[in-house]
């Protein structure tokens, strides 16, 4: 029985090492789906503020508008495929995750956006 003792705090402390991985894991993830989730919404808001350009035009130029529009979101544009006279403004922007706990480096989480502007049919002449 002597050969035993002691044998408890070994598990127990791979145990408690084994929970601490998992809840780091599980506040990485967190921070990776939260970027996610800004990056959408970033790259969403500057899609729709480029096609609402598009369709009632101000003079704003359109690559501008989306930078101004991501990084009012917390993001930066990576792309634009924005033109004017065209219907339709495609957007892609990146966050930066931050410092994870169990990897190194900063990740960077990215999302694209299309937005359509639509023309109503002409409506029928009256007759």
């Amino acid at each position: 029985m002597s050969g035993e003792r002691g044998s408890v705090s070994v598990v127990l402390a791979a145990g408690i090492l084994v929970v601490l991985v998992l809840v780091l894991g599980v506040a990485d993830l967190g921070r990776v789906l939260a970027a996610r989730s800004r990056a959408r919404t970033a790259s969403d808001a500057a899609a729709l503020a480029v096609a609402q350009e598009l369709a009632i035009p101000s003079g704003l130029d359109l690559q501008t508008l989306a930078a101004d529009y991501a990084a009012a979101n917390g993001a930066t544009v990576v792309a634009c495929t924005c033109e004017a006279g065209t219907w339709d403004a495609v957007v892609e922007v990146q966050v930066a995750v931050g410092d994870l706990r169990l990897v190194p480096g900063s990740p960077m989480v990215r999302a694209r956006s299309r937005a359509v502007v639509e023309v109503p049919a002409s409506p029928a002449p009256a007759g």
